[in-house]
């Protein structure tokens, strides 16, 4: 397929089937007003790419352009990765999601996790959302360290029970589980059995050698983001309906607090430094292409496999992506989020506007905090990924997305 170049006010290159010119418009629009820095488009439909655009630039002072092959840090976009890593060793018959953990990782059976089940930590309800004390010191290169604070700790409630989203420490609780009964990390085994097979540029622990095409996440300061709602504190509830009884109580639990912590000493430039891009965290720092994610989402979406490589079965895939947990989340403010085996599933969570992806459909994927998305739609047959580098408030998150798959959704239906 051949490309062609778009250019105006800013400089938009890739190719776009004429057919989704509205994609176009929606994704020159976002970087030509300033809301993006600089961005990644790329969608699969059927095995074909249909759009693979990028513009804009890797820098806050616009240096640098970013390029077919700029990396970018797409934060929890990186579960639905390890998610599939997690599939294909289920696949294998390696790993049973209703085995307890403690069968492939003794150490964790302790101090109210022995009945902890593996789907408890691939859908978020093993109550193990926080670091007890606060996240470890020092480098985040050091796997053990983070390892041995989380099977050590009780979990913050009954395991099993209720929903609250792992933001950091699913990273280490589900990579510990991989490392225990393949062998290998995430980021080596996801290369090894999966990227370097399919030629997909996405990276959990970044080599050095990768950093001059990696652009800078442009973070906002802490204290420039608000919790929503805090008013809903004091409001009775019989005044609210049973959505925002759930709101005000994982306000007042202070679970979102607990799973999103940070340390005193990294600044929000920290995502940009070289601890971080060269840890290995599952959760929370792949780095790739939006071309690298929807190439992955379109082989899942079209059979598992391509070029007689296959990833898992589609029996596997199905049942990754059939809902486990639905939430009310105890963390993302009592959100009736959906989960399979480590995938965010549809939802209808659209009504909450862009303070979260849209995902409805058959779609499954996982969004980022940096703004980043990616999904497959086995139904469609869609791959879709969407890279970034400038976060934004939380109201305003997921805009360009959200608008990029309306577009997309108008014209495929």
């Amino acid at each position: 397929m051949g490309r062609y170049k778009i250019t105006g006010r800013v400089m938009i290159k890739g190719y776009c089937d004429p057919k989704f010119q509205n994609v176009y418009d929606a994704f020159y629009n976002s970087i030509e007003s300033g809301f993006e820095t600089g961005a990644g488009l790329a969608i699969e439909h059927q095995g074909k790419i249909i759009v693979n655009l990028w513009g804009g630039h890797q820098d806050f002072n616009k240096t640098k352009e970013w390029t077919e092959d700029t990396l970018v840090n797409v934060f929890s976009v990186t579960k639905g990765i390890t998610a599939t890593c997690i599939s294909r060793l289920i696949d294998q018959g390696k790993l049973d999601p209703a085995e307890k953990v403690g069968h492939y990782w003794p150490d964790y059976s302790c101090n109210g996790k022995e009945d902890t089940k593996v789907s408890d930590l691939l859908c978020h309800r093993a109550a193990m959302f926080g670091f007890q004390g606060g996240i470890p010191q020092g480098s985040f290169q050091d796997w053990d360290k983070f390892v041995q604070h989380l099977q050590s700790q009780a979990p913050y409630r009954k395991p099993g029970i209720s929903q609250g989203y792992h933001a950091l420490t699913f990273g280490w609780l589900v990579g510990e589980l991989i490392r225990r009964v393949d062998g290998r990390s995430v980021g080596q085994y996801f290369h090894e059995e999966i990227a370097a097979p399919l030629e997909i540029d996405f990276h959990i622990g970044l080599d050095e050698k990768e950093f001059a095409r990696c652009a800078d996440m442009l973070m906002m300061e802490r204290d420039s983001i608000k919790l929503p709602g805090q008013f809903l504190r004091y409001v009775p509830n019989f005044f609210l309906p049973a959505k925002l009884q759930n709101f005000k109580e994982a306000l007042i639990s202070g679970d979102f607090q607990e799973a999103f912590q940070e340390r005193e000493e990294d600044d929000a430039n920290y995502v940009n430094s070289l601890d971080w891009r060269k840890a290995e965290i599952p959760s929370a720092n792949g780095h790739g292409t939006a071309e690298s994610l929807a190439r992955l989402y379109g082989i899942l979406s079209t059979g598992c496999t391509r070029d007689e490589i296959s990833i898992m079965s589609e029996a596997s895939l199905h049942q990754a992506i059939t809902p486990h947990s639905s939430g009310p989340d105890s963390v993302l403010f009592g959100a009736p989020i959906k989960f399979g085996l480590g995938y965010e599933l549809a939802q209808g969570i659209a009504v909450m506007g862009n303070i979260a992806p849209t995902f409805n459909n058959k779609m499954f994927g996982h969004a980022g905090v940096g703004g980043a998305v990616a999904f497959g739609d086995p139904d469609k047959g869609i791959g879709y990924g969407f890279t970034c580098n400038q976060q934004h408030s939380p109201n305003e998150m997921y805009r360009t997305s959200n608008l990029l798959t309306q577009e997309l959704y108008s014209i495929i239906s």
